[in-house]
């Protein structure tokens, strides 16, 4: 991506600011620049790196190893249309007030983000943009509904899924997608360009192997994994959801995250599966996916109301709940060594591969606040630096539910048992020897309680497999006493 010879400014040119929506098809902001481009004048595809404009959130180590091969794919995929991506170093409103400069742009077009931070951005850049005398338009690309599009019938925005939900099926279905345009008109040269190596988002120590070896980012990679889905596991997807030891889920986080794929390219290709398919498996599975994005919908708006909840909790009242720091106990947590199998195959899987199942997701997230009481701002941090769909809607809305201190949480009396989870999500205990290998000669579901094995753990096991960080049963207790003890003094 680097830049090949100077050139002069061409009157009218369009700068498309690209950020989470890394993708051509069915991208807003991308359509308009082609329809509204005056004959002859180029469209600049420019991505801006500025991680201290991200606020408290600035992408994690994940997040950044996936951005860099999105950023890659996503220039294949302009230079096979004409075009080409350029990168910019911020911050954002003088690197792109610049870049109008050299190019002699006439307007800047973007898709909106509904983070805090994000909003912050776009916000200074269409002011800047204005005074400096550019178009400055926005759109939806990463969402079915804008977040002030449903509300109560008092106006307000709704904090329980179950009524947002219907709120948002009785709007019908969303808008179909748009293709990619088969040609992004181009300058004549262009501008310079930062080589993406330069932005540093790669680890020094090449510790991705895993997480390389499991995805494939970019536009392309979310297709395939979406045909994969439509064709493997949506039909048995009510169901199969829930079991870590199948590939029963979509496994598309990412890609929605980074906009690599569009909820509204997901929408409409699950329903034509479920049409193609028909019978009650494929609407049961279809309905059951669809709804799971709405809950992303649902999170999107809840951080768009309610700003400071990566920080704080929703419920403001749990800001003083006593949390414990113990900072072995959450190094256990991390490295997935708490002594529980099905917790830590969960931990170990994210570690290794940048992603864990939605079912462990709760389990994990259970025992850190509430078998060790731990804060569960500890655990959204972790799971933001680890994840390569680290989203801060979704990390948001789900370690609160975990808390119990978000928009329709778990209630904190609700513990997860890791040993039963265990045994009914990973019957045979399959999930829990792929990424635990000191318990892999352990056979069924007796791996989720490897304390309990007749005569003990063989000895090459039982020196490296750690005892249990806490007695379950006894942690349950505590926890409940905490909640006790706190609500009687609020």
């Amino acid at each position: 991506m680097t830049a090949t010879g100077a050139r002069g400014p061409e009157a009218g040119a369009i700068l498309l600011w690209l950020r989470q929506d890394l993708r051509l098809a069915d991208n807003p902001a991308l359509d308009a620049a082609c329809a509204t481009a005056a004959a002859g004048a180029p469209v600049v595809p420019v991505f801006t790196w500025s991680p201290e404009e991200e606020g408290a959130w600035p992408p994690g180590a994940a997040s950044r190893w996936w951005l860099h091969h999105s950023l890659a794919a996503l220039d294949g995929e302009l230079r096979a249309r004409g075009a080409r991506l350029v990168l910019r170093r911020g911050p954002i409103v003088p690197a792109l007030l610049e870049l109008a400069r050299e190019t002699g742009a006439a307007a800047i077009h973007w898709n909106r983000r509904y983070e805090p931070a994000g909003r912050a951005q776009g916000e200074a850049l269409k002011r800047a943009a204005e005074e400096a005398g550019l178009a400055a338009r926005s759109f939806n690309s990463a969402l079915l509904a804008e977040p002030w599009e449903i509300a109560t019938g008092e106006g307000r925005p709704y904090q329980v899924f179950t009524p947002f939900w219907k709120a948002f099926t009785a709007r019908g279905e969303p808008a179909a997608p748009q293709p990619a345009p088969a040609a992004i008109p181009a300058p004549v040269a262009w501008p310079r360009s930062e080589p993406l190596d330069a932005l540093g988002l790669l680890p020094r120590h090449d510790w991705a192997g895993g997480i390389r070896a499991a995805w494939s980012p970019g536009e392309a990679g979310a297709q395939r994994q979406l045909e994969r889905f439509l064709e493997e596991a949506l039909s048995d997807y009510a169901d199969g959801r829930n079991r870590p030891d199948r590939e029963g889920s979509s496994r598309l986080s990412p890609f929605l995250h980074f906009g690599e794929i569009s909820p509204r390219q997901v929408w409409h290709a699950v329903r034509r599966a479920e049409s193609v398919a028909g019978g009650r498996g494929a609407t049961r599975g279809a309905e059951s996916y669809l709804r799971e994005l709405g809950w992303r919908e649902f999170a999107y708006h809840l951080l768009f109301h309610f700003p400071r909840t990566p920080d704080s909790p929703l419920r403001a009242e749990y800001a003083d709940f006593p949390w414990r720091e113990d900072p072995a106990l959450l190094r256990a947590w991390q490295r997935g060594r708490t002594g529980y199998p099905f917790v830590d195959a969960a931990m170990r899987q994210l570690w290794r591969t940048g992603w864990m199942h939605n079912r462990t997701r709760m389990v994990v997230a259970s025992f850190l606040v509430k078998d060790l009481l731990i804060s569960w701002n500890e655990g959204a941090r972790w799971f933001w630096d680890t994840l390569v769909d680290a989203d801060l809607a979704n990390n948001t809305l789900g370690w609160q539910w975990a808390g119990g201190c978000g928009a329709d949480a778990a209630p904190f009396f609700r513990v997860f048992n890791p040993v039963t989870q265990g045994v009914r999500f990973d019957p045979e205990g399959d999930y829990v020897r792929t990424f635990v290998e000191e318990l892999e000669g352990l056979d069924g579901p007796g791996v989720h309680e490897p304390w309990a094995v007749p005569g003990g753990l063989p000895a090459a096991a039982g020196r490296l497999y750690p005892e249990r960080v806490v007695d379950h049963g006894m942690a349950r207790e505590r926890a409940l006493a905490a909640l006790a003890s706190w609500k009687g003094r609020s």
